[in-house]
């Protein structure tokens, strides 16, 4: 609805039915701090085409926000390489009743509930307490139009305090955005949540089993099996054996297979050491923001010094290091996301991180300790009838917020704002509070009531955050410090520690047979094509190493063993990304009833260097993502550019240190292959590739079918 309030406004002839709002022209101008926008006609727009313009400026912000997210939903190639939690959404498809914990709770709508193939499937339930009242649709919004005597020109003042609230906080963040000196808004990252799904080529998949594609995998497997087993009675007529010669067997079985194993079990024993520290940490002899997280960090780069020193120690073949460095690794981050995550974990906000690692939860224990201690001495504390002097006065303190039960998303929001706001302040709302019960000065009636409903809100918002996403209380801070919560986590496929994980309800033994068969199998293709095709090049480079071939001789040689090596190591990757996010992780899923098989996304689709990184080890991803990622922007204070150089620059030294214990050399290939990564990344958004998938997925499968072999080719050669 519009309002003139001049006679040189422009109106419409409504008994004109053929008149068309095309001619409108655009206005753009600014808006003052009076709530005035200044505008005037943008003639650089063109004019709109045959789509009818919003007829009321409720529609015209409608139509904002529905190109707004049609502009989201482009290509993959136009994704940002950083990712948060926030914008992950949830298919109602992959949310499968029988599963239980995780933080998302399925119920049953009854005709509504979809039904496909033998699963059922339901909608998150969402929280039965009482919410608070959103902001009232308004059907109208007043404005006021005023032609000035400049031709073009208007003035439209906004009558509505929302509309005159959102245009202001609009030109505030552009003016934050052209100031890059300006105070930023802190970004809040929310965690990811665990649901009930399956991986894109487990059979228990229904949408994957049903694709038109399903065929082209079936035939894959057909075919390989067949070729091996060309390759096996080829070795069996020439060897008298399958595996042919069977050098890599012999490496694997020969010695200190036994001391492998014994290894592994006290490495992954000591890593109860994070549990011991925490109830040290729970039993007040330690503080976690002091000596606690020292003491961690020293622990992780002890671990790590000594699995790395035993594998040189030992001197293990190659498939003993590249498994127990591996593991090694993965116990490492297990152990971090156990007692680390430190996503707005700061000491003047103990409680704003929704994460629960056990460093953080400690803190919030002893935060709602003190609150219970303060309100206990609140009741001993004489009370007056006339107003007190002691401060702060009941009247000062915002208390609308009390009327409502505390939710995550509004309790951060709300603590957030507070942070904010005390950094022009002496002191927040509880620390004052704190201030008076400590002063044992006499309080009157509305203080002592306004600080016992302030005091116990705050109790209760810790014992959400010691909650978390549990459904089960036996979960619950600091009932988890224990050794069967750690060693379960320990086991489960998941690299995040959580409270609690969506769980599955019974075990299917004929899957875990199925997918043990099928590691062995695979594994024995690995070992036919390493020992067919990629053995006897490194012997033929070590050989001629032996011979005493120089430098400028061996690379001369190198564009035939890169060729000799591109379809093995092709081969073998895939192979070995199969075994492992596929088979392994889904067989250790069942037999520990972790019901998120979330493993891996369709990266064989990708379009980009990021989409690859994101999509094709999900475990590691979301770990660097909540431990680097998010740790370096809230932590380190780095905007999300440097944040995602950090994070690829730490994932490349882990990949290169396991090279190290590969080779015993130290090269960095590795490290500068994946560094370009980046720049990569960068031309995927670029105009020459932005909105060409094909191109893109061309050239992300030129370098899966080339990195590999140019490495071992490099080590080797050089």
């Amino acid at each position: 609805m519009a309002r003139s309030s001049s006679p040189n406004v422009p109106r419409l002839d409504t008994n004109n039915r053929t008149l068309s709002l095309d001619k409108v022209p655009q206005l753009v101008g600014q808006l003052g701090s009076d709530g005035i926008a200044s505008l005037k006609a943008d003639e650089s727009l063109a004019p709109p085409g045959k789509s009818r313009a919003p007829r009321s400026l409720k529609a015209a912000f409608d139509a904002v926000g529905d190109s707004r997210r049609e502009s989201l939903t482009d290509t993959a190639s136009e994704t940002a390489s950083e990712e948060d939690y926030d914008s992950l959404k949830h298919d109602p498809a992959v949310l499968a009743e029988g599963a239980k914990g995780g933080g998302l709770v399925l119920e049953t709508i009854g005709q509504s509930t979809v039904n496909s193939g033998a699963k059922s499937f339901g909608s998150i339930k969402t929280s039965s307490t009482k919410s608070r009242p959103g902001p009232a649709r308004l059907k109208s919004i007043p404005v006021t139009l005023n032609k000035l005597k400049e031709k073009g020109r208007y003035i439209l003042t906004a009558d509505d305090d929302a509309l005159r609230e959102i245009l202001r906080a609009g030109m505030e963040r552009v003016k934050q955005e052209k100031n890059p000196s300006s105070a930023k808004r802190k970004s809040k990252f929310s965690d990811l949540v665990f649901t009930r799904r399956f991986t894109a080529f487990d059979r228990q998949n229904v949408e994957s089993a049903a694709s038109p594609f399903h065929g082209f995998f079936t035939l894959f497997w057909l075919g390989t099996g067949i070729y091996m087993l060309q390759i096996a009675a080829a070795n069996w007529q020439k060897h008298g054996n399958v595996l042919g010669s069977n050098e890599i067997m012999g490496l694997m079985f020969q010695r200190d297979l036994v001391v492998l194993g014994l290894s592994d079990g006290v490495m992954c024993a000591s890593t109860y050491f994070g549990v011991a520290l925490q109830h040290l940490i729970f039993r007040g002899w330690l503080s976690w923001n002091r000596q606690g997280w020292i003491i961690q960090s020293l622990w992780q780069a002890f671990f790590l010094f000594v699995v790395l020193a035993w594998t040189l120690f030992r001197e293990w073949p190659w498939t003993h290091t590249v498994f127990f460095v591996l593991h090694g690794i993965v116990m490492l981050m297990k152990q971090h996301s156990y007692a680390f995550c430190k996503i707005q974990s700061h000491s003047e906000d103990l409680y704003s991180n929704d994460i629960a690692d056990n460093g953080h939860l400690s803190e919030v224990y002893k935060m709602r300790a003190k609150l219970q201690l303060k309100l206990k001495q609140l009741d001993n504390i004489e009370t007056v009838e006339t107003p007190s002097a002691t401060t702060p006065k009941a009247s000062s303190l915002t208390t609308s917020y009390l009327d409502f039960r505390p939710t995550s998303n509004d309790l951060n929001q709300r603590r957030q704002s507070l942070r904010r706001n005390s950094i022009h302040e002496e002191a927040s709302n509880i620390s004052q509070i704190a201030a008076a019960i400590e002063s044992g000065e006499p309080l009157d009636v509305d203080q002592v009531q306004a600080f016992q409903r302030i005091i116990n809100w705050e109790i209760d918002a810790l014992a959400e955050d010691l909650k978390g996403k549990c459904t089960n209380s036996g979960n619950y801070y600091p009932k988890n410090l224990n050794a069967a919560n750690h060693f379960e986590y320990i086991v489960l496929p998941t690299l995040v520690y959580e409270l609690e994980y969506p769980r599955s309800d019974s075990i299917n033994w004929y899957y875990v047979a199925e997918k043990a068969v099928a590691v062995f199998g695979i594994l024995g293709i690995m070992n036919l094509v390493s020992q067919t095709f990629i053995y006897p090049v490194v012997v033929r480079t070590i050989e001629m190493k032996d011979a005493g071939m120089s430098i400028q001789e061996r690379l001369r040689e190198f564009p035939w063993i890169l060729s000799d090596l591109i379809f093995p190591f092709m081969m073998e990757y895939m192979m070995t990304w199969y075994v492992i996010w596929e088979c392994i992780l889904n067989l250790l899923a069942e037999i520990t009833y972790f019901a998120d098989r979330g493993f891996y996304d369709d990266w064989w689709n990708s379009v980009s260097w990021d989409q690859f990184a994101r999509d094709w080890n999900r475990p590691v991803h979301n770990f660097l993502l909540r431990h680097v990622y998010h740790s370096s922007i809230s932590s380190m204070r780095v905007n999300k550019y440097t944040a995602t150089l950090i994070t690829f620059f730490l994932s490349a030294c882990v990949h290169e240190l396991v090279m190290w214990c590969l080779f015993k050399k130290l090269r960095g290939y590795l490290l500068f292959l994946q560094m370009t990564q980046i720049p990569l990344v960068q031309l995927s958004r670029s105009r020459f590739l932005k909105g060409r998938a094909t191109l893109g997925n061309l050239i992300f499968w030129i370098g899966i079918f080339t990195g590999p072999s140019l490495l071992c080719s490099l080590y080797l050669i050089i």
